[in-house]
């Protein structure tokens, strides 16, 4: 059959529990690999949408300047390898950032292993 319930052995249990939720709130958050690969995602994404970004800006002012000046789509063509080279000199600056931001986080880590 079943075993009598005995009250003082759930209050046990219950403070048992309180002490690890209490120990497990008191941990450091750990960044996972996920984190990093979604940190990673987020900078191709920045960098596809500098590239688009100038890419439809070229594509805008060359438009409207052939409409304007009734001309054929040589405006457009030079705007948009003007667009294209703005694009690309945005992402070169973007990951020149993001490895500037790297060096000194290693740098930084590297000063606190020679301190300890």
């Amino acid at each position: 059959m079943s075993e009598p319930h005995d009250p003082v052995d759930d209050g046990a249990r219950l403070k048992a529990l309180e002490a690890k939720l209490a120990a497990a709130k008191k941990t450091e958050y750990v960044k996972e690999h996920g984190d990093e690969s979604y940190s990673q995602a987020q900078l191709a994404w920045r960098m596809v949408i500098e590239l688009v970004a100038g890419l439809g800006i070229g594509f805008g002012i060359g438009y409207s300047l052939d409409q304007f000046f009734g001309t054929l789509p040589i405006f457009l063509v030079i705007f948009i390898f003007l667009g294209l080279a703005a694009g690309v000199k945005t992402m070169v600056r973007s990951a020149q950032e993001v490895q500037r931001k790297q060096l000194a986080a290693a740098n930084e880590q590297e000063g606190e292993n020679r301190g300890n």
